[in-house]
């Protein structure tokens, strides 16, 4: 029988990525005390509630900033052919027609679960408002879900409206448990007027916003009058995909970039699914489907990025590791190692409106523990030896073990 959770108080030797060795005393959900470990003040035997963390590297732990867990896992169940935008949409409206509120919990749970066990103790999940006589299945199953999970993680609920769904049924979204007003106006047959409607509900109900923007390598750019909009706005927003701005000749996609900076809009990349879902029409040269990512960090925005879809209509792929994605924004974003893990780390719960966390006083006690020696191990690698620390507790614990048949001729 697992003994997690696991409240802690301490965290022994622990290896930042600066190189620095420390013990982290926590109270409670916070870290209260980071003091440099010597060979002197080291610790022999950790006490019941301490953790030595001697080999592991000590990250603030991931957030997810834009999942579907009502999708995860489905591909299996509806075999959709691979393609674009709009064949996933098609394929996964004509499964869920069939979609029990049964079916969506069992298969958020097993993707929540999966991405806590690597490491992931916030995630932001977008949960379809349905067409037909129950449009609220997704959203009650993942009020569930979030009320099952909610010692072990962090999840926020989006509401996302297609422009098809009336405002009444927005309305009963929120009502059932959604904490985020969300959708995709550049779909909608007029882009702005659904952007307007959806921020109106927003501004009415005083909720944050999470907007799928400009999914796509051409058409709509409606990222610049969502900028408009909410530039006056305190509560929190953000835009999700944005690939059309990664597409732009620079004086328009700067002057985007500046109001979205002026704005304080959290632009969250998704590169695993949009380098699956754009280009196809593109047989050379294929474009990469990314936002403006080193332009959106050099000009100072919140910047964050999530796995999107795993193992569904929209990506067939997915390992529920936060570190997938870090990797890809390096190899096909160009961002540094610091960068890549900062935008699935920090970066992400800035744009969540979370806390921060990490090895700081103050911060949340909410971390990752890997087994390795530096951040680029860990990126390239994603060792699976791991602990993650979730409020202050240990809440999951992976370990790793290879047995590699010694070469003829080389002593075991």
């Amino acid at each position: 029988m697992s003994t997690l959770p696991h409240p802690l108080r301490v965290l022994r030797n622990a290896t930042l990525t600066d190189g620095s060795l420390v013990d982290i005393e926590l109270v409670g959900r916070l870290v209260a005390r980071v003091t440099p470990v010597t060979r002197s003040t080291a610790a022999a035997t950790p006490e019941p509630d301490e953790l030595d963390l001697e080999g592991y590297l000590l990250l603030p732990a991931p957030a997810e900033p834009h999942a579907h867990l009502d999708k995860a896992r489905s591909w299996d169940r509806i075999l959709p052919p691979m393609g674009d935008l709009d064949l996933a949409v098609a394929s996964w409206r004509a499964y869920a027609e069939t979609m029990t509120v049964e079916d969506v919990a069992g298969r958020a749970r097993t993707q929540a679960l999966a991405m806590l066990a690597n490491g992931t103790t916030a995630i932001r999940t977008h949960v379809d408002v349905l067409l037909g006589d129950e449009p609220l299945r997704g959203v009650q199953a993942l009020a569930a879900v979030r009320d099952e999970l909610r010692d072990l993680v962090d999840l926020q609920i989006v509401a996302l409206a297609g422009p098809d769904i009336p405002d009444a049924v927005v309305e009963a979204a929120l009502e059932a448990g959604a904490d985020h007003v969300g959708g995709a106006p550049h779909m909608a047959p007029d882009p702005i007027a659904d952007l307007e409607r959806l921020l109106r509900i927003a501004e009415e109900r005083d909720l944050p916003v999470d907007l799928h923007t400009d999914e796509s390598l051409h058409g709509a750019v409606t990222l610049g009058r969502y900028a408009e909009i909410v530039a006056d706005w305190t509560r929190n927003v953000s835009a999700g995909h944005c690939v059309r701005l990664g597409t732009l000749d620079v004086a328009e996609r700067d002057a985007v970039i500046a109001a979205t900076v002026a704005s304080r809009i959290g632009v969250i990349a998704n590169p695993v699914t949009n380098l699956y879902l754009q280009g196809w029409e593109h047989e050379v040269a294929t474009p990469r489907g990314l936002t403006a990512a080193r332009a959106l960090l050099d000009a100072g925005a919140r910047f964050a990025a999530g796995a999107d879809n795993v193992r569904d209509p929209f990506n067939p792929v997915g390992r529920s590791d936060a570190l997938e994605t870090a990797s890809l924004l390096v190899t096909a974003g160009h961002l540094t190692l610091d960068e890549a893990y900062g935008a699935v780390s920090s970066g992400a719960r800035d744009v969540m409106g979370l806390p921060e966390a990490g090895a700081v006083p103050g911060a949340a006690a909410e971390f990752l523990a890997v087994r390795a020696g530096s951040l680029a191990e860990v990126v390239a690698e994603a060792p699976a030896t791991r602990l993650v620390i979730h409020g202050g507790a240990l809440v999951a614990r992976s370990t790793h073990t290879v047995d590699v048949a010694a070469p003829l001729g080389v002593p075991a």
